[in-house]
């Protein structure tokens, strides 16, 4: 188990963006941790509530005590960890037994690995906890550091758009499909279309072309003002 669990460690290192980092773990984590379903979650809470936010089990928010455990606490944990033998099934009857860590990010929650074994399997223990554990800080680390690379379009004073936004329009430059886009951020392709739309009216432009030769201006801007 423990070569499995490095050659997850080493898979995480190698990957150049974000969907690599979800086919890294693909054929490795689910036999590690002998868990029927499993899947990575990232929260996106910078998205306007106007736009449809794309369906997240339960397990991953604070609708259930194991997510509030690891919303409050950015630590991992299994249902046996905080609630009494049983209780589980009055939030889930499909999963006998979950477990979910955090993935954090800038020292928030930017979402959550989960795992589910279905009724007849064992119960999560120490051992598969403390692995969460270290695969958690593993994720976090990698994550932050794919999101810190250099932006073309950098943030500045007069730009409407959030932080969010801006990560958007930069794969808009890239020349990325809504679909594409979707992909490498882990959300809907309707999220990317509502985000672009609501992108499009903040900065009065109709086309995504015009979008981002907006964006390029406003930064070349904001750069003459400070020099």
């Amino acid at each position: 188990m423990a070569k499995t669990l490095h050659a997850i460690f080493d898979a995480i290192a190698n990957v150049q963006n974000e969907q690599e980092l979800k086919e890294a773990l693909m054929d490795t984590i689910g036999e590690h941790f002998g868990v029927q379903d499993w899947g990575i979650y990232l929260l996106d809470d910078q998205l306007s509530t106007e736009i449809e936010v794309p369906e997240i089990p339960a397990v991953c928010l604070e609708g259930n005590p194991v997510g509030r455990y690891v919303v409050e606490r950015h630590a991992p944990a299994h249902e046996e960890l905080i609630l009494s033998p049983g209780d589980w099934k009055k939030f889930c009857t499909r999963h006998e037994h979950v477990m979910t860590g955090p993935i954090i990010c800038d020292g928030r929650l930017v979402g959550t690995l989960n795992f589910a074994r279905d009724p007849g399997g064992l119960p999560f223990n120490g051992n598969d906890l403390a692995d969460l554990s270290a695969l958690c800080i593993h994720l976090s680390a990698k994550l932050a550091t794919l999101r810190a690379k250099p932006k073309i379009l950098s943030p500045a004073a007069s730009c409407p758009l959030t932080p969010r936004e801006l990560e958007i329009a930069e794969l808009v430059a890239q020349g990325l499909t809504n679909g594409e886009i979707a992909a490498k951020l882990w959300i809907t392709q309707n999220s990317v279309k509502q985000a672009l739309k609501r992108m499009f009216r903040k900065l009065g432009v109709s086309a995504r072309s015009e979008m981002v030769a907006k964006l390029h201006g406003i930064n070349h801007s904001a750069v003459n003002l400070n020099n």
